[in-house]
């Protein structure tokens, strides 16, 4: 426009803008681009490309999808793909034409963007037959829990050249918790990887049968160590920083606009492997939803952790998975648990622990002395 010279940068810089349209479901002049910058969709999306936010421009139903044919349970393109697109596009806008990709170039890398979608296969997927011969057609003596969800077995998988042990929960729907809450598990596992997230080893959704194969946390979970002697005072502190820090990556810390609510966090839910890291598992009950937003339900979790506020108001917050990690840290520090089951709750003796612990010089009334 400032020359008035035709060359085939010329062209390029409009395939650049068509390529922008596609990505973000909108036509270059459209009002939200022209309201930011009169040249529209190229110049707003090259600003965004440079302050590393254009992800947030991209077509929220692109974002949502879920691609059938790959059998994956990701949302959205692969990241390498998109990640390919985007950059050949804002190479196409640049300001000067020297800068550009000839069409060849562009052609190469849509190509290669196409292969980073077509072998983005799941390989999480395992089959039936083959969790039925690492749990040895889940045999009695392989099974190490069972809850609302069903049973939990333990078993071993071929990783490589090497065995992996590996932990299994089939779903039994006469227990109450059935898909919805598989697929929520499921979701969560896929989409939040952590350090301190129990992590997903594989999974089986084939006619009847759902199972979630995790990595196998060796020491098991932590209410069978709260009053173990060797359990020192340097390692109890270490689990409360990797619960925290687990929460605070389910709560906000993951690079996605959502955020998860666990609704469950107790003791038996933090596992804990060979080195004693510990790890936030069981989110058959977790709740997905927007940040800082509120979630009604009816009733979830486990007597004793719930949330006081919650159990009056209806509505879930991260806050409330806060008072059940504030009572979980309490478990850590007096070496017990505040409720060893549901028939011997005490709301009295529960707060009373819970007030020792705000309260100067009670402390030495709950610490763990073993």
């Amino acid at each position: 426009m400032k020359t008035g010279r035709l060359k085939k940068a010329i062209d390029i810089y409009s395939f650049g803008v068509v390529l922008f349209e596609i990505l973000f479901g909108k036509l270059a002049n459209d009002p939200i681009y022209t309201a930011e910058d009169e040249y529209g969709i190229a110049q707003v999306a090259r600003r965004r490309f440079e302050e590393k936010t254009i992800h947030e421009m991209v077509d929220p139903k692109i974002m949502e999808e879920v691609d059938e044919l790959a059998s994956t349970l990701h949302k959205g393109p692969n990241q390498d793909s998109l990640r390919t697109i985007l950059e050949i596009a804002y190479r196409c806008v640049a300001i000067t034409q020297d800068e550009r990709p000839m069409a060849n170039n562009i052609l190469e890398e849509l190509q290669k963007a196409s292969s980073f979608q077509e072998n983005s296969k799941d390989t999480l997927q395992m089959s039936f037959e083959e969790i039925k011969l690492a749990t040895e057609n889940f045999h009695r003596e392989n099974m190490i829990g069972g809850g609302g969800f069903g049973r939990v077995f333990k078993g071993e998988v071929i990783r490589g050249n090497q065995l992996t042990i590996v932990v299994a929960k089939r779903l039994d729907r006469s227990q109450g918790q059935g898909e919805h809450h598989f697929l929520t598990e499921l979701e969560i596992l896929f989409e939040y990887k952590h350090e301190n997230i129990i992590g997903l080893e594989g999974y089986c959704i084939e006619n009847d049968e759902k199972i979630i194969v995790y990595e196998h946390a060796s020491n098991r979970s932590l209410d069978i160590h709260l009053n173990n002697i060797s359990l020192t005072w340097t390692k109890r502190l270490k689990i409360c920083i990797d619960v925290a820090r687990g929460l605070a990556f389910l709560h906000g810390g993951a690079p996605t606009k959502e955020m998860v609510i666990h609704r469950d966090i107790k003791s038996a839910n933090i596992l804990l492997n060979a080195d004693w890291k510990a790890k936030i598992s069981d989110f058959g009950l977790s709740a997905i939803t927007a940040i800082d937003q509120e979630v009604i339900s009816m009733l979830v979790g486990t007597i004793g952790y719930v949330d006081p506020v919650y159990e009056i108001s209806g509505f879930f917050t991260e806050k409330s998975d806060i008072y059940s990690l504030g009572v979980v840290l309490t478990e850590i520090l007096s070496g017990q648990l505040l409720v060893p089951s549901a028939k011997d709750y005490d709301q009295q003796h529960v707060s009373t622990i819970l007030k020792h612990v705000h309260e100067e010089g009670k402390l030495g009334l709950i610490v763990f002395d073993g």
